[in-house]
């Protein structure tokens, strides 16, 4: 008897321990586990490729309208679920990703007209041009976390984002060289509350 009363003692003692971390690990505040998923988002995720000025003659044709886009690259070894994300110009234009993954090494073109959705090609079905010759392209998460910008033209910036100068950045396509920063289409996506132009 003697033996087994220590012997209780030891495993309630160790079951309460066990049962504190538990407690403690699900009592984390939300907004770290936030931080942690936008950080480990704006590493993998990037803008890494902008067309804002559609080549050739710009009639705003649904073709001329489609060569103009916004490229991004999932720089992770994991396919990433984008729904919920949200791609913005300067003027408040949005487009938010519905039912789309973002394969692992991959990237995609959301070309700014009218299209059939594919795995490499999302489409904004708007009437007109969205993406100015001085504007920012800007990425947010399903939660509104900054994921990454790109900036061309004479737009500047605090510092928080990149800076771009017009002697600098002059040509019409811009390759993104990202600063900050899991995919299969699964089906259909729309716009933003915007609705279309």
């Amino acid at each position: 008897m003697s033996v087994s009363i220590p012997l209780t003692v030891r495993r309630l003692t160790a079951a309460a321990g066990v049962a504190a971390a538990v407690v403690g690990a699900v009592a984390l505040p939300a907004s770290a586990a936030d931080h942690h998923a936008a950080t480990r988002d704006r590493d993998r995720v990037v803008i890494s490729g902008v067309q804002y000025h559609s080549p050739g003659r710009d009639d705003r044709s649904n073709r001329s309208l489609n060569r103009e886009w916004v490229e991004l690259t999932n720089n992770s070894h994991h396919d990433i679920n984008l729904d919920g994300w949200i791609l913005s110009d300067d003027d408040g234009h949005r487009y938010i990703f519905r039912h789309y993954w973002l394969d692992a090494r991959g990237s995609v073109r959301v070309h700014t007209g009218f299209g059939t959705d594919t795995e490499r090609d999302l489409y904004q079905d708007r009437r007109r041009e969205i993406w100015d010759n001085a504007d920012t392209a800007t990425l947010r998460n399903a939660r509104g976390d900054f994921i990454d910008d790109t900036s061309w033209g004479n737009r500047r910036y605090d510092g928080s984002h990149r800076r771009y100068d017009d002697d600098r950045y002059d040509h019409r396509r811009y390759e993104g060289d990202r600063r900050h920063g899991d995919g299969r289409h699964e089906g259909d996506r729309r716009h933003g509350d915007d609705g279309r132009d």
